[in-house]
């Protein structure tokens, strides 16, 4: 069963529901609970295998992931809190999830927050995952963990969301790490796909200036999708709620209320 936790708002309707990156948890958004709670009805959530998810509960999480798959399990959670419909906050390959989601069930998507989006992998990214997948079954998962986040996260400004990250990453298993690590196999098309459709619900990016991996392809993709808009934070990488929370929370705190 996903794990998950609600903080109910005494007088708003309205529901934002965060959705981390691979390797974290719901604990990566200890910076902007305070806040968003003041506003919004807030569900956090611990994708399987990830936090509180523990993998191996049930048989269903024995089966090959899919992002189609963890889509669904976002999806029982609010359907099971009777939300029918939620702002959604996702950061680096959260924000692919609530793209699916989305895709599938726009009518459950008010709209999109996407910090340090993943909308294309590009040459070194790709490279990497290749890497990654001749290593994965004979290199401890947290040594490539670490490698990872040091090519995306490279700066010392963002030693504070390297370390935050591995730290959640330590908690996952081998065998749980490269679940997780298979999806790869069907990010390009899925990417391809969404940089093409415009699902045409509001949609902010927020990237760092410093989000050389990712930037390049948001900053293209916002001048065809007429739905969207981009933030970009100055002196800053790619978890951006981690590394300008004021900043994070003003501005989509901000947005959000304007929808």
């Amino acid at each position: 069963m996903i794990s998950y936790n609600t903080h109910r708002h005494r007088s708003s309707d309205k529901w934002v529901t965060f959705v981390h990156g691979a390797g974290g948890s719901s604990t990566i958004w200890y910076k902007q609970l305070r806040e968003f709670k003041k506003h919004f009805n807030v569900l956090l959530l611990d994708l399987r295998g990830h936090g509180n998810s523990k993998p191996l509960l049930t048989d269903a999480f024995k089966e090959r992931y899919t992002f189609d798959r963890i889509t669904d399990d976002i999806l029982e959670v609010i359907n099971y809190e009777k939300i029918d419909k939620s702002h959604f906050v996702g950061i680096s390959l959260g924000t692919i999830l609530i793209r699916n989601l989305a895709e599938k069930h726009s009518h459950r998507v008010e709209s999109m927050i996407m910090g340090g989006a993943i909308m294309k992998l590009n040459l070194r990214s790709q490279l990497l995952i290749k890497l990654g997948v001749a290593l994965k079954s004979v290199v401890p998962y947290l040594w490539l963990y670490k490698f990872f986040a040091f090519v995306i996260m490279p700066n010392k400004n963002h030693k504070e969301s390297r370390l935050l990250f591995v730290r959640e990453a330590k908690k996952l298993y081998q065998k749980e790490f490269i679940r997780w690590f298979r999806l790869t196999s069907e990010i390009n098309p899925l990417l391809r796909f969404f940089r093409a459709v415009d699902v045409a619900i509001p949609t902010l990016y927020v990237m760092g200036e410093e989000d050389y991996l990712f930037l390049p392809t948001v900053q293209k993709l916002v001048k065809d999708h007429k739905s969207s808009r981009l933030v970009v934070v100055e002196n800053c990488g790619h978890v951006v709620n981690v590394e300008r929370p004021h900043f994070f929370n003003d501005t989509v705190i901000s947005y959000l209320l304007a929808k």
